[in-house]
């Protein structure tokens, strides 16, 4: 099973020679070479979510923009429809109030942030659980309590525990307080830690503002145990950028 994190960025004109239309084919190529089963998008505009659901139609692509009717970037799950199906879908606001559209922490910036999570089942019966997001980028605060509101959604979901991956752009290096939240999260039954493998680990960086800066870690593939790493890689495109994070690949077996 491949598991992709892209943050395609959003379709911004002012990008120049990296805005969307200039990258679509490099997109089109990426992912037809590789083929993943599961991709986790960020900052998916609504004509770029109906522009993947037009070029992938191997794919399902589910999930809705982040503010209070809907609209605005919105957060992807796409799956191929040969070999998953889909038994459950919904989206919270990263917020006090998770089920008010458009509501968000205090501590953040102006934009609402949403967690979209669903349940598949494999075409060998196996159920497993996805949820997809993208933190905060400009409150710590703010990406603290929604790492911690997110383990305590996958806490109190997933019962019995269901094999759950956890991906996103989290906008925090591995060595930020915030990721010390999936490490230190206690489950509320026995108090043990609530066991999230981080399957992009020995990946250095993803956000490289095209090309400006030294890529720097800030997107992530988390999983529990029962995902086997198998190989992971990073989609760097020769040909050209095909957005401002690389897209981050994992490669597993379901156990």
């Amino acid at each position: 099973m491949k598991i992709v994190a892209f943050n395609i960025r959003y379709d911004n004109p002012d990008d120049g020679k990296n805005a969307f239309i200039h990258r679509k084919s490099n997109i089109i190529e990426a992912i037809n070479a590789h083929k993943p089963d599961i991709i986790g998008f960020q900052e998916v505009l609504p004509h770029v979510s109906a522009w993947l659901k037009e070029q992938f139609p191997e794919y399902y692509f589910i999930g809705h923009g982040r503010s209070e009717n809907f609209s605005d970037e919105h957060i992807v799950l796409g799956y191929k429809k040969m070999d998953y199906q889909l038994h459950h879908f919904r989206t919270f606001w990263l917020s006090p109030t998770p089920q008010v559209p458009g509501s968000r922490y205090t501590e953040q910036s102006i934009c609402p942030r949403i967690c979209i999570h669903a349940i598949f089942e494999t075409d060998r019966h196996r159920l497993f659980s996805v949820y997809n997001t993208h933190l905060d980028h400009e409150g710590v605060d703010a990406r603290v309590k929604a790492l911690q509101q997110i383990m305590q959604d996958i806490d109190s979901f997933s019962k019995p525990t269901l094999p759950t991956v956890l991906m996103g752009d989290f906008n925090a290096k591995p060595t930020d307080e915030e990721l010390h939240v999936l490490k230190e999260f206690k489950i509320k039954e026995n108090d043990k830690n609530l066991q999230l493998n981080d399957l992009t680990k020995d990946i250095q960086g993803s956000f490289h503002d095209f090309g400006n800066c030294t890529p720097e870690k800030i997107d992530y593939i988390f999983a529990t145990p029962e995902f086997l790493l198998q190989n992971y890689s990073v989609w760097e495109n020769k040909a050209g950028f095909l957005s401002d994070h690389y897209p981050l690949e994992v490669e597993v077996i379901l156990v």
